[in-house]
């Protein structure tokens, strides 16, 4: 039986040795008491490699990369903040390849700190919010330290966890962290309306971070038979769900089971999520495998992006200089949702960042985190562009169409420029 140590006399000293990988779960999942604990030790305990995913706390800062050497999958959260201090360096990988990279042992993974729930009748600890990349960190550790936190729900995990798993644990009741976002706005409401005309009765979805999705799923309440298939659920789904929207009866893989990575959202999530088989936390070996998402029919990807460009190119992870984003799986769920018989991409965003510039552009400032060759359905609060078989003149016409009207006419003069448009 590992040791239960009060939180307040935690010492890791006993379980991270100096150039370990570290690795925790991410956003709501964060387990706050070791991640704190690991920060306020790290000049005992370093050097150490530390792999981050979305950073909702701010616990991590970029003064600790004096002894941790900080990566990251994505800039969401406060990483922002680490990156443009030069801290943290970011790993653009495809979600579907984080797996496969821990378990070759490219991303480092000696010590896995967890936050899971309390156990249930049979001592199982659930992982609670996370799995994900979870699942392949605690394949690979050495070691893994458990904060087991009385906040946690119970969920159905594609593991669970026994005492004799962990190497220290300690015990706490916590608030999870909170999300950052707030409701969707009038403009988040706009864009799901022209958004919900795409998804049709049956459909399997999948969706990002923000309070987009939860737009446009508060946008489909007279749909029916919804499933689910993604790397996050948010509170959105557990409201469908509920209203017997989401029923997962016409998925064909995982029938009458909402299948998802992580929970990032608040008690309305969480509480539906509490012992409630009918979701299912799994890999994103699972959650982003090609092998698996080939399999779908009527797959609908609904994802975001920083800026897109007038022949369907998408920069998801720069903005203005700083990395905010992430490639993420992106890129993964749009290539199966165009694979996919009755599917469709859909990347839905603002047409412009308030009145200062279009989110449509004559060219990227960014990386492109997805090719024009995969472009589907782009979605602003102005309209939507089907880009689906279209030739760059028609790409760029309809692109224009849904930019922000006061950006119009100087985009249809850049497309000109470039001979994307005629006449």
């Amino acid at each position: 039986m590992p040791p239960l140590v009060d939180a307040a006399n935690l010492d890791l000293s006993g379980v991270i040795r100096p150039s370990d990988g570290v690795i925790w779960g991410q956003a709501c999942a964060e387990p706050l008491t070791l991640v704190e604990a690991l920060v306020a030790q790290r000049a005992a305990l370093g050097p150490l490699e530390a792999f981050m995913g979305v950073n909702w706390s701010g616990t991590v800062k970029a003064a600790h990369a004096d002894h941790l050497r900080l990566t990251a999958y994505c800039g969401a959260g406060h990483n922002r903040r680490i990156a443009d201090a030069g801290a943290l360096d970011i790993c653009p990988y495809p979600y579907s390849q984080i797996g496969p990279l821990i378990r070759a042992g490219k991303i480092k993974s000696e010590v896995v700190l967890l936050q899971v729930s309390p156990p249930n009748a049979r001592g199982e600890y659930s992982l609670g919010l996370d799995v994900e990349y979870l699942a392949a960190a605690i394949d690979t550790a050495r070691c893994v330290v458990a904060e087991i936190n009385h906040r946690v729900p119970w969920t159905s995990t594609e593991r669970v966890m026994r005492a004799e798993d962990f190497a220290l644990m300690t015990e706490v009741s916590r608030p999870l962290v909170a999300p950052p976002y707030g409701a969707p706005g009038e403009v988040e409401v706009r864009i799901a309306q022209h958004a919900a005309q795409f998804i049709p009765d049956g459909a399997t979805l999948e969706f990002g971070l923000g309070s987009l999705p939860d737009a446009i799923l508060a946008a489909l309440a007279d749909r029916r038979d919804l499933g689910i298939h993604t790397g996050l659920i948010c509170d959105g789904v557990a409201r469908l769900a509920q209203r017997g929207v989401i029923t997962n009866a016409r998925k064909t893989i995982d029938r009458g089971v909402t299948v998802c990575g992580v929970l990032m959202g608040t008690e309305v999530l969480f509480d539906f999520a509490d012992r409630n088989p009918l979701v299912q936390l799994r890999s994103c070996e699972y959650t982003h495998h090609p092998a698996v998402l080939s399999r779908m029919d009527r797959f609908v990807a609904i994802n975001s992006a920083v800026e897109v460009d007038l022949t369907g190119q998408v920069n998801a992870e720069t903005a203005g200089g700083s990395y905010v984003g992430a490639i993420g799986g992106q890129l993964d769920f749009v290539r199966a949702a165009n694979l996919s018989p009755g599917g469709v991409s859909l990347i839905c965003l603002p047409a412009s960042a308030g009145a200062k510039a279009s989110r449509i552009v004559a060219r990227l400032s960014g990386p492109v985190a997805t090719p024009r060759s995969e472009a589907g359905v782009f979605v602003t609060e102005w309209g939507a562009a089907d880009l689906r078989g279209q030739p760059l003149s028609r790409r760029a016409a309809r692109m224009i169409a849904i930019a922000h009207p006061d950006f119009r006419e100087s985009l249809e003069r850049a497309a000109r420029e470039q001979g994307l448009l005629r006449g």
